[in-house]
């Protein structure tokens, strides 16, 4: 994208989980086109094309609507129950899935039910590691979120870069680092550590 900001442009469902996990990594997403992939992303990637040959339970569905701002692809429309449900599904080595994938499946929901015009209040996270599956119940705070997202999606410039997260662990393997060079901007600019997990980061640190 050339422009300065993306406030007219429908919004990937998945870029609420992005934005959700560290809105500076999906700043660098966003603006910067070669950050690599990394292992997790490729990994699922391959697991959904082998999920998607297991049988026709499996159908990855696109929505788009203009009056949310946002569009995506369902991994699953689970219509056993008689009400289509989402389904989204993780790779997860840890086990268990995060208050950002809750925010992702709530988008998906609110997508559906513009489509079909009735309330989805309900969806699944499936867990490859454990091969699980959770149901997730939608409420009015997860709604809100995902507006509360939009909105700040939207506002965002190539001029303003958000701060530094507040959990290093997060930066060990992201795709982003390159780009974003947490340690080194810490030590340069300390004012932009403040109060973040960067604070006080040395340049010994850095060895």
């Amino acid at each position: 994208m050339t422009g300065s900001s993306f406030k007219d442009e429908l919004v990937y469902v998945s870029a609420l989980n992005e934005f959700v996990y560290c809105p500076r990594r999906y700043y660098y997403q966003r603006y910067y086109d070669e950050i690599g992939e990394p292992y997790e992303l490729v990994d699922g990637r391959s697991k959904h094309k082998h999920a998607s040959r297991r049988g026709s339970w499996v159908t990855e569905r696109y929505f788009r609507s203009d009056d949310l701002g946002m569009h995506g692809k369902i991994d699953l429309v689970d219509t056993e129950t008689g009400t289509p449900t989402p389904v989204e599904r993780k790779r997860s080595e840890s086990g268990s899935y995060y208050s950002s994938d809750e925010v992702q499946l709530a988008g998906y929901c609110m997508l559906l039910e513009d489509a079909i015009d009735e309330s989805v209040n309900v969806g699944y996270i499936y867990l490859y590691s454990t091969d699980t599956r959770h149901s997730v119940r939608i409420t009015q705070d997860h709604r809100e979120a995902v507006r509360e997202i939009l909105r700040r999606i939207r506002s965002m410039s190539v001029d303003s870069i958000p701060p530094l997260t507040q959990n290093q662990s997060k930066c060990e393997a992201c795709s982003a680092r390159t780009y974003c060079m947490p340690g080194e901007t810490a030590v340069l600019s300390p004012s932009e550590a403040e109060g973040t997990g960067w604070e006080g980061t040395t340049p010994g640190d850095l060895i």
